[in-house]
Order: structure tokens, then C-alpha cells, then sequence
């Protein structure tokens, strides 16, 4: 099986379904998933983050590459389930019963 990130984040290999292309695909992966679920990938992603943005910052938007933009994707992921995993402790929002938010547009990558 070909890797879906470039070689310096093979860490984030067994997350690869992590790496999805809207906010409203990753927003259901959220809702769908199990707070274990939520808490392996933030542990495996975040400390990846800083490193992540270092590479990222360097890689050209117009001739990205598959695994750049899956990587890209991934860390636009952990930021959806960044504020569940550390501060409601929940995939959902609290107190907000069936309310949702769908964007509108989305960015070109």
C-alpha cells in the first residue's frame, strides 16, 4: 500500500482516513467517531503540528502533491477536533441539541 503522507509523517499512516478534503466530511467523521477514536488521532497529529506547518509553508499550492495535500487535510482535521478533544471532552457540541453549521465555501485545495 502507498503511503498517503510524505515520509516525515509516516506517524500519521494509521490515520490516513483523517485526511479528507472538506470541512463537512472531517465535521462528520467527528460526530461519527468515539472520543478514543478522537483522542489517538489528536495524540499522533498534534505533536506533528508545528513540524507539519514548518513543511507545509515550503510547499507550493499550485503543483502540490498527493501526499502534501492529504497532509494538509490531516492537520485541517485535528483542528476540527482539537476543541472536543481538549476542552468538551465530547465529538459533539455541547448543549446544542440537532443545530449544525455547513460551509459554504470551501478552500481550492
Amino acid at each position: 500500500m502507498a503511503p498517503v503522507f510524505p515520509p516525515d509523517f509516516a506517524a500519521l499512516e494509521p490515520f490516513a482516513d483523517w485526511a479528507v478534503p472538506t470541512e463537512k466530511a472531517r465535521y462528520a467523521k467527528r460526530i461519527a467517531s468515539t472520543m478514543d477514536e478522537l483522542d489517538a488521532f489528536y495524540a499522533a497529529a498534534f505533536p506533528l503540528l508545528a513540524n507539519g506547518t514548518a513543511y507545509l509553508q515550503q510547499v507550493s499550492m499550485e503543483d502540490i502533491s498527493e501526499e502534501d495535500k492529504h497532509l494538509l487535510w490531516a492537520f485541517c482535521a485535528l483542528v476540527t477536533i482539537a476543541f472536543p478533544v481538549e476542552a468538551w471532552r465530547q465529538p459533539k457540541v455541547p448543549d446544542t441539541g440537532a443545530a449544525s453549521i455547513d460551509a459554504v465555501v470551501e478552500p481550492a485545495v
